[in-house]
């Protein structure tokens, strides 16, 4: 059989160490010369990529923030302006309201100045007829009492005479 002794593996010598490091340093050194351009390129590709990524996402952010601000800045010019238009809609009704409420007070003085017109006409023609009908009583009432003893006319005349003086003083 074979023997078999655990502390020749356990052990630590310095030639072992030693050629280990030598190893080590000659795949670093092979790594070295065939892939570190390649993997530091890598490195380097990826890095910019990710470099990129992150500027065009601040490019992004900021073009958010000046689309936002402008969205903002127009709403408000959009509320102003209804503002604005609110305003001069309240104004014109006003005026509105000013015309209509001018042009109903005209037109009750027209329809009450008319209306004074109707009554005067209407009061002078009563006037007319209590005239007319006073001094046709009169006449009956001279006739009978005068019986003959002026004639037609000269009864008129002081019939008439009389009416005058009494349309001169108030009802």
């Amino acid at each position: 059989m074979i023997d078999f002794n655990i502390d020749n593996y356990l052990r630590i010598s310095l030639t072992d160490v030693i050629l280990v490091c030598i190893s080590t340093f000659l795949i670093v050194m092979f790594a070295k010369h065939f892939f570190w351009n390649k993997l530091v390129a890598f490195v380097k590709k990826r890095q910019d990529l990710i470099q990129e990524n992150i500027d065009a996402s601040i490019e992004l952010k900021e073009e958010a923030q000046q689309t936002k601000a402008a969205y903002d800045d127009k709403m408000k010019e959009i509320g102003k302006e209804a503002h604005s238009i609110i305003e001069s809609a309240k104004q014109q009704a006003d005026q509105e309201k000013a015309q209509i409420l001018s042009e109903a007070n005209a037109q009750a003085s027209r329809i009450k100045e008319a209306a004074h017109e109707d009554i005067e006409r209407d009061k002078r023609k009563a006037e007319a007829e209590m005239k007319t009908a006073i001094s046709d009583v009169a006449i009956e009432v001279a006739k009978n009492i005068v019986h003959k003893e002026m004639d037609e006319k000269t009864q008129q005349a002081y019939v008439d005479e009389f009416i005058e003086q009494a349309g001169k003083s108030e009802w």
